[in-house]
């Protein structure tokens, strides 16, 4: 059996949340000199495991703050976990955030350039598939205009032409496909098709359970930072949906 492309071993998150409001820098240190600073424990993830092999779609679904957001940030290397270990096999392109990766005084076309370079790709490269995103993303007419100037699903177009042009090993999508119009997500299940042909793994995180059941082979749910079912798509999908409507 093929060893799995990504690993995620018994990966715990814990964060500190402070009891007090900290006003600035200075109100920090001079806290911290009176020892004046508490903090509480918050465990955003406990003990999750899983494997993803190559070539499948796996959906994460949970209700807010249930912990999908930080388990992607520490697949995507962002974040290190506090206990546990991630393993990924390929290089990745995250979609983390609306935006995520852009300078928002940029114009598209020198973002397409920018995000290129965060992903290791020479000016060369990104040149060579520049039509091709753009075309991908229906912006010839906004290519010199500042990303800040841009509506949220024109941003997440940009994002997701540049993230899937440049052919990813693993793919990592974060509410993504909720931002456009229906055209736009059948234009992004197109492309993710593609992908999966050519060997991609994908992992997506949505609350429209019609997506994930529509696009993945399995999937898990977390709640309150643990995952408390895995499997099959539509089981898991429905104890999702019962548990939402409690």
């Amino acid at each position: 059996m093929n060893s799995p492309v990504i690993s995620v071993n018994n990966v715990s998150m814990m964060f500190n949340l402070s009891r007090d409001k900290v006003l600035g820098i200075k109100d920090y240190v001079v806290k911290a000199l009176q020892r004046k600073l508490f903090y509480d424990e918050f465990w955003a993830l406990k003990n999750i495991s899983f494997e993803v092999q190559k070539g499948e779609v796996l959906g994460i679904l949970g209700l807010n703050g249930s912990g999908k957001s930080t388990l992607l940030k520490i697949i995507a290397g962002v974040f290190k976990p506090t206990q546990g270990s991630v393993y990924v096999q390929g290089e990745i392109a995250p979609l983390l955030e609306l935006g995520a990766g852009f300078d928002p005084e940029f114009s598209a076309k020198e973002n397409v350039y920018f995000n290129g370079a965060m992903f290791g790709r020479s000016p060369l490269h990104m040149k060579a598939i520049y039509d091709e995103i753009i075309d991908f993303a229906e912006l010839w007419e906004f290519e010199d205009v500042p990303i800040k100037n841009f509506s949220s699903g024109m941003s997440a177009r940009l994002g997701f032409a540049v993230a899937t042009c440049i052919n990813p090993e693993v793919l990592i999508l974060d509410e993504v496909l909720g931002v456009g119009d229906f055209l736009f997500k059948e234009k992004c299940e197109k492309r993710i098709a593609e992908m999966l042909s050519c060997g991609a793994t994908v992992l997506l995180v949505s609350h429209a359970v019609d997506t994930i059941k529509s696009m993945c082979s399995r999937a898990i749910l977390l709640k309150k930072g643990e995952m408390v079912h895995s499997g099959d798509v539509d089981e898991v999908c429905q104890v999702y949906e019962e548990g939402a409507n409690i």
